[in-house]
């Protein structure tokens, strides 16, 4: 009898995957599709929904032709989140593009409604500070620019929602419009408190409720593969949606507070449990990490903008072959040289939350090398990462002495000393990089009641910091004053 797995989509900003994953964690198959982000004005994102859906179904066409032996029990979804959808209800044809969650188009409406004073009240409700990150703002762009929308979506032709929405609604041949609440939280339209849409804040953002999505538990049945959608069988459930950094949360075994996950792909999230709702003083998000069990779990979380993404800019600015060719250049000198690059390419995320942020390269003389600023680079990015766990701490009252990391760009091990040795902490690896897919196929495994005892949450790599004290506070009081300067430009 075929060995029984949870297909795992993985839907991200630069990369969908497919992976097969046994109910102990293991990895049996992966497939993936790359996709391609655009950016048509300056500030903007945007992707090609249809494009991502395409690529969701030749990814599990590819896995699932290359592992005959395994039998699908259910499916799991992790998505990017923030990242937003409109389309038609009736054919399922997106109206325009998928605003990406990098986007700040929405910079203006947002910038409008902090000045007439509403950002308490959109953070006392959602959780979050209004951002053009988030997904109303988006969304209300969406119905303002596609002619004939909002007189469509109060006819009810329309629908909209995350990606995790899209993928759903799609799967189930348009028989379910579902989201997870963990996404749900991420769209400012979400009341933490009754874990239900809010009218206020739709009106707020001018964002109609009956286009949205139903809020689940992460663990719901979101309903069943409609016939001939792609290559899984009619009938094989969904039984997990979870937004990317929550289902990495979810695989590194993290059930209870006092432990924080580092993702670092095209963004990093740095993400802890929180016995209960927690409100930042220090610039951090309050969200939902997931709902199992009949149990909300609430976590801290900090969102940068631009982290692997500042190394692959830098790679086309320095004229490199690719990221390891940067990486090695970085390796070839011992420190910057005082270059401090502020990769604030699309506003500055959390913990400073600077809209308006450009990037900087300052420090620079006339010994300045090409070295210097790919060292910068990769410091950045750790510099980015210390200062949300910093005001994590603030936050909690807690020492986090440990960082468990996952994400593509984690694979690089320079990256990870100088995230050690700039945060004064242990970093640890997983051995699996992908832990979106391994964690939201845990939870479906769970739901399936196909798993036991939480996977193995072992660490690949232990990286300890090494650097002296006071280096590390020089480093980091040059970082700040780089910040400040990029935050006035």
């Amino acid at each position: 009898m075929p060995a029984p797995a949870i297909l795992a989509i993985d839907q991200g900003t630069t990369n969908t995957k497919v992976l097969l994953v046994a109910p102990d964690g293991r990895v049996l198959g992966r497939a993936s599709r790359p996709m391609r982000l655009d950016h048509p004005r300056a500030g903007w994102s945007e992707q090609d929904a249809e494009a991502i859906w395409t690529g969701v179904v030749e990814a599990i066409g590819e896995v699932l032709a290359a592992t005959p032996d395994v039998a699908v029990a259910a499916v799991a979804i992790s998505n990017q989140r923030e990242t937003v959808v409109l389309w038609d209800a009736t054919s399922g044809r997106p109206l325009g593009p998928a605003v990406s969650w990098q986007c700040r188009r929405s910079s203006p409406r947002c910038a409008a409604l902090r000045a007439a004073g509403h950002d308490p009240l959109v953070i006392e409700k959602s959780g979050l500070a209004i951002d053009p990150m988030f997904s109303a703002g988006k969304l209300a762009w969406l119905l303002d620019a596609v002619p004939g929308a909002r007189d469509r979506a109060a006819a009810g032709g329309l629908r909209a929602g995350t990606i995790d929405s899209w993928l759903v609604w799609r799967l189930t041949g348009g028989a379910v419009h579902a989201t997870d609440i963990g996404n749900a939280a991420r769209t400012q339209l979400l009341n933490l408190a009754t874990q239900a849409w809010d009218a206020e804040l739709a009106a707020l953002f001018d964002v109609p409720l009956a286009l949205l999505a139903r809020p689940m538990a992460s663990d719901g049945d979101f309903g069943t593969m409609a016939d001939g959608v792609c290559a899984l069988p009619a009938g094989t459930p969904i039984r997990a949606v979870m937004g990317d950094s929550h289902a990495a949360l979810y695989g590194h075994g993290i059930r209870a507070p006092g432990g924080v996950k580092v993702t670092i792909g095209t963004g990093s999230s740095v993400m802890a449990l929180v016995e209960q709702r927690a409100e930042s003083r220090n610039g951090l998000s309050s969200t939902i990490a997931w709902g199992e069990g009949g149990a909300v779990r609430h976590a801290l979380e900090g969102n940068i903008t631009v982290s692997g993404q500042a190394a692959r800019f830098a790679v086309q600015l320095l004229g490199l072959a690719d990221e390891d060719a940067l990486t090695e250049l970085a390796a070839s000198v011992a420190d910057s040289d005082g270059v401090v690059f502020v990769p604030a390419l699309a506003g500055l995320g959390a913990p400073h939350w600077q809209d308006e942020a450009r990037g900087t390269i300052s420090g620079m003389t006339l010994a300045t090398q090409p070295a210097h600023l790919a060292r910068a680079t990769l410091e950045a990015i750790a510099h980015q990462i210390v200062d949300v766990v910093e005001a994590m701490e603030r936050d909690t009252g807690a020492t986090l002495p440990l960082l468990s990391v996952d994400g593509g760009a984690t694979r690089n091990d320079t990256l990870l000393r100088l995230l050690a040795d700039l945060s004064g902490r242990r970093v640890v690896r997983r051995p699996d990089a992908e832990l979106s897919a391994i964690g939201a196929a845990m939870m479906a495994a769970r739901a399936m009641g196909l798993a036991g005892e939480d996977i193995d949450a072992r660490a690949g790599a232990i990286f300890d910091p090494s650097l002296d004290p006071a280096a590390r506070g020089a480093l980091r009081a040059r970082w700040r004053s780089a910040v400040a300067l990029a935050s006035r430009s």
